[in-house]
Formats: C-alpha cells, sequence, structure tokens
C-alpha cells in the first residue's frame, strides 16, 4: 500500500510537469463549424477594438446600416468593414510555442486593392490605452505586412514586401480568392506564411517582441471578408 502511494503521487507530478511544460492555451476555443448564437447574427462573445476608439460605429448583422457588418456564417464568419479594426474572441489566447492560422476569401475590394486584412497576435490589454499587438497583413496588391501596435503608435517590423505567394482578387467574373496565412512562434522565432509558403522569418528577441497574449483578426477599412476558420495549428 506504501509502495502504490508512492507511485500514485509520483504519477501526479508527472502528469502536472508534462501539462506545465505545456503551451497556454484557452480551453474552450470558438468553433468555425459551429455558430456563437444564430446564423446571421452578431457572434456572441466577441469583441473589437478601433484604432480610433472615439469613433462612433455600429457593429451589426444588417449591411445596408452597420458601419461594422460581423455576423456567424458558417463555417466561420463573414465580416465588411468601415473602419479598421482588430475583432477576436477573449479565448483565443497563446503563449510558449503555438502556430495559428486562418483562411480568409477576399470579395471584389472595388479597387481598394490597398487596404490590408490578416492576423494579429501577441495581444496584450486590449481594452486600455496601452494596449499593444503584433499584425500580419496582405493586401490586393500582392504585398504583405508586418508591424507592431503599442497605443496609438505603431512600428514596423517588416514593410510591404512583395509575394507572389498571395492570390489576387483581379476577375471580377470570380466571387471571391482564397489566402490563408498562419504565424508559428518557435522559439523567439517568429515564422510567416501564406498559402504554405514561409515569406518571412524574425528574431522576436531581437526586435523586443512579445508574442503570447491574444490573436484574431485585424482589417482595414471597407474590406468584405469570409473568415473560414481561425484557430491554434497550422491547418
Amino acid at each position: 500500500m506504501y509502495n502504490q502511494k508512492i507511485m500514485l503521487r509520483i504519477s501526479f507530478i508527472l502528469v502536472v510537469s508534462v501539462m506545465a511544460s505545456l503551451p497556454m492555451v484557452a480551453q474552450t476555443i470558438p468553433d468555425p463549424g459551429t455558430p456563437q448564437g444564430e446564423n446571421l447574427k452578431v457572434p456572441e462573445g466577441w469583441e473589437f477594438r478601433l484604432d480610433r476608439p472615439d469613433e462612433s460605429v455600429s457593429l451589426g448583422e444588417d449591411p445596408e446600416t452597420a458601419d461594422i457588418y460581423f455576423v456567424n456564417m458558417t463555417p466561420g464568419w463573414h465580416l465588411t468593414t468601415g473602419p479598421r479594426a482588430i475583432f477576436y474572441h477573449p479565448n483565443h489566447e497563446v503563449s510558449g510555442d503555438y502556430s495559428i492560422h486562418t483562411n480568409l476569401y477576399l470579395f471584389n475590394p472595388n479597387g481598394r486593392n490597398r487596404e490590408g486584412y490578416g492576423l494579429f497576435f501577441g495581444g496584450q490589454d486590449l481594452k486600455a490605452d496601452s494596449h499593444e499587438y503584433l499584425y500580419f497583413l496582405i493586401r490586393n496588391t500582392g504585398d504583405f505586412l508586418i508591424k507592431r501596435r503599442v497605443g496609438e503608435s505603431t512600428e514596423l517590423v517588416q514593410d510591404w514586401t512583395k509575394s507572389d505567394a498571395i492570390v489576387i482578387y483581379d476577375d471580377p467574373e470570380v466571387s471571391s480568392v482564397l489566402n490563408k496565412l498562419v504565424v508559428e512562434v518557435s522559439g523567439s522565432m517568429m515564422i510567416f506564411h501564406i498559402n504554405g509558403e514561409k515569406v518571412a522569418e524574425i528574431d522576436a528577441s531581437e526586435l523586443e517582441l512579445e508574442t503570447d497574449g491574444i490573436f484574431g483578426l485585424r482589417v482595414n477599412h471597407s474590406v468584405n471578408l469570409h473568415v473560414e476558420d481561425l484557430g491554434i495549428g497550422a491547418e
């Protein structure tokens, strides 16, 4: 009996040690295959933050009247912006080594090809004036951008860079084009992928960048997207 208790204690310690060594991942991640609330309604539990918090905007399910149209549309969500903003669920939080991904369908940009859209990560204090995060955007000119926001200021990590990996919307006969973005964090390295191709690798420690925190979507002005997926792990 005494040996059995020792073995149970050792097993418990091993389990706790293994759990402690795993990256912190929220227990319940929103499932793009299951709407948060009703389809065609604003997803429950999601939050957004404008670049200019003093702007008075409405977020809703009526595309004719809402400044930002953001609804459940399984699989995923449909999002059409007025002002630029970030969108996130508080359970989308990771730390340590991780990979996050999103699949984004861009609809006709009507000539607004320079408006970026994509992922943000490393989100800290997102409701405070001192909020910060990193973001990885693409745009319909075939470029990508990596930047950091701290409060009202932004800092370039990598300026707009051409990439043949980006699928461009250039045929009005096509309803939309799909681009798949992945950000991996391994040790101090941040690795960025577009449609399966590595486009950048940056040492976060050299630039004193924080990668732990909340992740989500960043979408600039007047962008019409379907977000087919957003989650942890390379798809």
